[in-house]
């Protein structure tokens, strides 16, 4: 997956992404989160917000970041977690595809609308790879204006629902929300998904 291109500075991200907490941006999908510590993987992780509560909460978190900057500044920013960074991209995710390791769960936080629509379907079966017998894989996608400068595309859920339904997935949450930043006509996009 190509990293965040744009004006955006990996710093002024983190400080966007850390600006809102884990509860505050996943309220409506917590439910769909291991009740019991699992092994979880956070693609895109970005500054590491998720991974580093989901740690805290005894998960065993593996945290995939191709940006170096924001791979630096989450290790840096959540040293008191054990998190254990990769650097891996989609769509294919080869370096934790060659592992064989597999998850409890799969999150995919602001992510999923930066692939096209080819990378999308080899992204959607490499995640279906990687989940465990009973796993799921919870994502999000962004909705309205792109940020000058930056790469994305409005999916509507529905495709990535139909998606999913393809790879043999069941769609088990849906659901619309506004923008937790309160941007002008942004909103986005919650699915769980299971098999």
């Amino acid at each position: 997956m190509p990293a965040p291109p744009g004006t955006a500075k990996p710093a002024a991200l983190v400080e966007q992404y850390e600006s809102v907490s884990f509860a505050d941006v996943h309220r409506d999908v917590l439910h769909l989160f291991p009740s019991r510590p699992g092994v979880i993987l956070d693609v895109g992780a970005g500054s590491g917000r998720d991974a580093a509560a989901l740690a805290g909460q005894g998960h065993q978190v593996v945290a995939v970041e191709p940006t170096p900057e924001l791979r630096s500044l989450g290790q840096r920013i959540h040293a008191d977690r054990d998190i254990e960074w990769v650097d891996d991209a989609l769509p294919d995710l080869p370096v934790l595809t060659a592992r064989g390791r597999s998850f409890d769960l799969i999150l995919l936080t602001a992510v999923w609308m930066h692939l096209d629509g080819a990378q999308r379907t080899t992204a959607m079966a490499a995640l279906v790879g990687l989940l465990g017998p009973a796993g799921r894989v919870v994502l999000s996608l962004r909705h309205g204006p792109v940020p000058p400068g930056r790469r994305m595309f409005d999916v509507p859920a529905e495709e990535t629902a139909q998606l999913a339904r393809g790879h043999g997935l069941v769609v088990e949450h849906l659901s619309e929300h506004a923008d937790p930043h309160g941007r002008d006509g942004v909103r986005w996009s919650r699915l769980g998904l299971r098999r």
